[in-house]
């Protein structure tokens, strides 16, 4: 997988057809603008009143869309929301595919992107990140665990990820170390939405699939239990917004929005909403280079 492709995310639904109407018909309340972050933007970031954000809206319970099938909803996008009201600003998420995100706001089309990004080394480099939740990779089989899988255990079996994700590189390892060891690679099904992959878990095409901790813990609930994650989330890393590097003071405000939802209970209740507060981080740091 390319480097600049590795999400901590990826596309994908919940195979489920729709979103449940629990989490999406709560409301967080708007957060109160600061105006010493909204004083350290860039012009050409507040010209408009809009902070632009790229999203692949396939990946719930983070982003994806409503039942509506276009207004863009999920824990990221509240959060995305409520840093661009702490900035004085509105959010407006543009759907789009994974892979050209970053290179979309190397080139100005987005101002930030908040699409389930996972801080690392190779990112970094083209990009400046902005820490804002904690996931690992979680291992999903059917109800019940039937085959005994585990992940350790995944030679010769049929498993599932979301392309342009870290699981990728995943999968991509652990078959080697099968294949060393004598033992059957991996049957790896690459799919291009989670939402394909979960199903075909549901669907018995594979027996396995490997996502990030959030999204494996939706498909639980979205498939009514049909899904069981397995053991305890692993490789766990920060995800970040992307912004394109050299923009002054642009990522310290970021940043600073962040820190402040955390600080006034807003980020709180967003991941409670969504049922992900065991990601929450309680500090905000900028990642960079150069």
């Amino acid at each position: 997988m390319a480097a600049l492709a590795l999400a901590g995310c990826g596309s994908g639904g919940d195979g489920s057809g729709g979103a449940p109407a629990s989490p999406a018909d709560q409301t967080i309340a708007p957060a109160a603008k600061d105006d010493a972050l909204a004083a350290r933007l860039p012009q050409a970031i507040t010209a408009d009143g809009k902070l632009v954000v790229g999203t692949d809206a396939s990946y719930p319970p983070n982003e994806f869309t409503g039942p509506d099938g276009k207004t863009v909803i999920g824990m990221e996008v509240d959060l995305g929301n409520a840093i661009a009201q702490k900035l004085g600003l509105t959010a407006t998420f543009e759907n789009t595919a994974f892979s050209g995100i970053i290179p979309a706001v190397q080139g100005g089309k987005y101002e930030a992107a908040i699409s389930s990004l996972t801080i690392n080394d190779e990112r970094v480099k083209t990009v400046d990140m902005v820490s804002y939740f904690s996931a690992g990779t979680s291992l999903a089989t059917k109800k019940g665990n039937p085959d005994g899988i585990s992940a350790d255990n995944l030679c010769g079996k049929a498993v599932g990820v979301q392309a342009g994700t870290v699981q990728v590189d995943d999968i991509a390892a652990r078959t080697k170390k099968c294949q060393q060891a004598g033992q059957p690679a991996i049957n790896v099904t690459e799919l291009q939405n989670q939402t394909d992959v979960t199903l075909a878990l549901t669907s018995n095409r594979i027996v396995a699939m490997l996502a990030d901790s959030p999204v494996a813990s939706y498909a639980v609930t979205t498939t009514s239990g049909a899904v069981e994650v397995v053991g305890q989330p692993y490789d766990t890393a920060p995800y970040g917004v992307a912004i394109k590097k050299g923009q002054g003071d642009y990522g310290p405000a970021l940043q600073g929005a962040v820190q402040s939802l955390i600080a006034d209970g807003t980020y709180k209740k967003i991941l409670d909403k969504w049922n992900v507060g065991a990601g929450a981080i309680p500090t905000s740091e900028i990642n960079k280079t150069g």
